[in-house]
């Protein structure tokens, strides 16, 4: 299946390239200079165009062959068994909160050891008045 489904890809890719390159390379009808000036070649712009030729038909089989692709691709995409993850925080465990006798904690955290002394805050020898602002 995964085969097929690359096959559908390049010619899906191949046939945008061709109408890319067909769509340029045609002429317009309303490209020729009397066109733009009203002289007597715009009178056919709006009347019969005539037959088409070759590059306008291969545009329109390259078309098709395109839209067939896309068809094809979501019809694929579709019946792929791919599985749906959800997002990160789908994994995620919520701690459950303990209730009664057990949230209460038993041990008492140990004190401090007294052969370190503590810290002592340096103390201002000058009172709070005198500081110059």
């Amino acid at each position: 299946m995964n085969m097929m489904f690359n096959l559908v890809v390049v010619v899906q890719v191949i046939s945008a390239l061709s109408i890319i390159a067909l769509v340029l390379l045609q002429h317009g009808k309303g490209a020729d200079m009397g066109a733009a000036f009203g002289s007597g070649a715009s009178g056919s712009l709006f009347g019969a165009t005539g037959s088409s030729n070759f590059m306008s038909k291969s545009t329109g089989v390259a078309a098709a062959i395109f839209f067939g692709a896309t068809l094809a691709l979501s019809l694929m995409a579709n019946q792929r068994a791919t599985t749906v993850g959800g997002g990160v925080m789908d994994k995620v465990v919520k701690p459950v909160p303990v209730t009664g006798a057990g949230a209460i904690p038993t041990t008492v955290p140990a004190a401090p050891a007294a052969s370190a002394p503590a810290a002592v805050a340096p103390v201002a020898s000058t009172p709070a008045g005198a500081i110059p602002k």
